[in-house]
């Protein structure tokens, strides 16, 4: 983060322009380092993309053809550059199996990752800041022992183990949230503009439709979301005790501040900086996730194409994937710095 602590405002637009395209180049450099190694360590994955393409049952002749028309039979680097030259131009290629685009299927598989990171990532933060407040200001040592162990042991509960025990739990013995999938097969999903299916339901006005994606998405987004849940009550917590103690707190309380706005309009605004810059971690540790949970729940997202490109050795699928997920990553992050002025206006970029 290229930032100085002064005491002055937000600098202006300016400054703020400049900002945004240093950080943008620099994440022009990271994306061409992480296609480098990507590419490279796809390629020495087991098996034969030109066999994948050409089928199971194809001769020697047909997957020796298949390589050709592929490119595969040239040169490691050769083929590097070629992707580059056809990724600078916007086109990320071909699938090797489905011969579909792989720019045209990210936009069909991704935004089911996208409403399932954001619904965990809601998760995170309506139930783990509230639990970190509550552990930092309560005088009870049993209750914030109590938030501690529990944050500690969601931290440490396997995500897939934990996807399966919900399962057993809420859809085989309680039966009150569906087992797996988006939408249950009787609902038709919504008419496609963002193919995230609660906000397409909104704007198609199916409010059944959204009920039915809303009660999908509870069970996998809550999975998905229970270990950062536990890191972001840890993490409040810690910076609800840095700030607790100080001249500024003990002042409101000598005015004769309700307890309750003295602890949520001074020590948590205070508090917030060191929560909101562990959000692109925890963004980037959901995207990570995602791939168990989509298989887990059968979701069919982002994580459910890696696995499929994986699987089939699709190297044009992985490489998409993985530039999707590392601009979000990047994406996220650059939103979070620029918050930071808004939060504490001793900071300004210049």
């Amino acid at each position: 983060m290229e930032s100085s602590f002064r005491l002055a405002p937000f600098v202006g637009w300016s400054a703020l322009g400049d900002y945004i395209l240093r950080r943008l180049y620099q994440a022009l450099w990271v994306l061409i380092a992480v296609t480098f190694v990507t590419f490279f360590i796809s390629n020495m994955l087991p098996g034969d993309p030109a066999l994948s393409r050409a089928g199971q049952f194809a001769t020697k002749e047909q997957v020796a053809k298949t390589r050709i028309l592929l490119g595969l039979d040239q040169p490691l680097h050769i083929q590097y550059f070629k992707y580059m030259q056809r990724l600078l131009s916007g086109d990320l290629g071909l699938s090797i199996v489905s011969r579909q685009p792989v720019l045209k299927e990210l936009r069909d598989f991704f935004p089911a990752t996208l409403e399932l990171t954001i619904a965990a990532l809601c998760f995170t933060l309506t139930i783990g800041v509230p639990l970190g407040v509550l552990a930092g200001s309560t005088k009870s040592r049993w209750l914030k022992s109590s938030i501690i162990t529990g944050s500690l042991i969601g931290v440490g509960i396997p995500v897939f183990w934990a996807g399966l025990v919900f399962q057993l739990v809420f859809a085989g013995r309680l039966d009150i949230l569906p087992l797996s999938g988006r939408l249950t097969l009787a609902t038709p999903p919504p008419p496609s503009v963002t193919n995230m299916y609660l906000i397409d339901s909104i704007l198609a006005g199916q409010w059944d439709t959204f009920k039915d994606a809303l009660i999908h998405l509870i069970l996998p987004a809550f999975t998905l979301s229970l270990g950062q849940i536990g890191a972001m009550a840890r993490t409040t917590n810690s910076a609800m005790a840095s700030v607790i103690h100080r001249d500024y707190v003990r002042t409101a309380h000598a005015k004769g501040l309700a307890e309750m706005k003295v602890l949520w309009s001074h020590v948590l605004r205070n508090a917030l900086l060191p929560v909101v810059t562990v959000l692109g971690l925890y963004v980037a540790f959901m995207l990570n996730g995602a791939l168990l949970i989509e298989i887990i729940y059968s979701w069919g997202g982002l994580g459910t194409y890696a696995w499929i490109g994986i699987f089939r050795n699709d190297i044009t699928v992985i490489m998409g994937v993985t530039l999707t997920a590392s601009f979000t990553f990047m994406f996220v992050n650059l939103v979070i710095d620029l918050t930071y002025p808004f939060l504490d206006p001793r900071i300004h970029y210049s």
